[in-house]
């Protein structure tokens, strides 16, 4: 059975349920994230529209044993940060490499733009598994510096926009608290603060 929604538009918006919503449901956002040209220009910027800081990180990562819809690629190299506003996590990324990727998907060399929103799985093969299943195809998937496994879900078609799923990891976990700490602590001197 279709779903309808009347927004105030001239027609309403239906969607038809997942085969299996369980699957897929709920979700929590956590976090939202911005494709920049530069890092520091973009903390520079953000902090001036929104008033938000420190910024966390700014170092240079590599997503290694990068899976790109389905074929071995190379590694995606980037610099990034989190910053806390309210209760909503934000990440900002700035490309270093050009391999083929969910990045690139969206953005070509020098574009900026919002990238995908972030959430914790707790099962996260079984929820990458459910969305493939829904037809939203994996476009990269990766393993982070200290071994947990992400990827990004094209959901372009749906939504506008990638998601990135998480497995539940301490360290993740850790990241998001320690920016949330510093938010609640920040002196407003260092816009970009390393990770402790």
């Amino acid at each position: 059975m279709a779903i309808k929604f009347d927004m105030g538009l001239e027609e309403s918006l239906s969607i038809e349920p997942a085969s299996d919503p369980q699957r897929l449901w709920p979700m929590q956002v956590i976090q939202n994230c911005y494709v920049v040209k530069d890092l520091e220009d973009a903390c520079r910027r953000l902090h001036r529209l929104c008033g938000i800081g420190p910024f966390l990180g700014g170092g240079r990562g590599e997503l290694g044993q990068h899976v790109y819809r389905g074929q071995p690629a190379p590694p995606i190299e980037i610099r990034g940060v989190f910053v806390q506003s309210g209760e909503l996590n934000i990440e900002l990324v700035q490309l270093l490499s050009t391999t083929p990727s969910a990045f690139h998907d969206m953005f070509a060399a020098g574009a900026e733009g919002f990238h995908h929103a972030a959430m914790f799985c707790d099962d996260y093969a079984a929820r990458r598994d459910a969305f493939a299943a829904e037809g939203f195809a994996v476009a990269s998937e990766f393993t982070v510096s200290f071994g947990a496994q992400i990827c990004y879900v094209d959901a372009r078609a749906t939504l506008g926009h990638m998601i990135e799923l998480y497995p539940e990891s301490d360290i993740i976990r850790g990241m998001y608290q320690q920016t949330r700490d510093a938010a609640r602590t920040w002196d407003g001197k260092d816009l970009i603060i390393p990770w402790a």
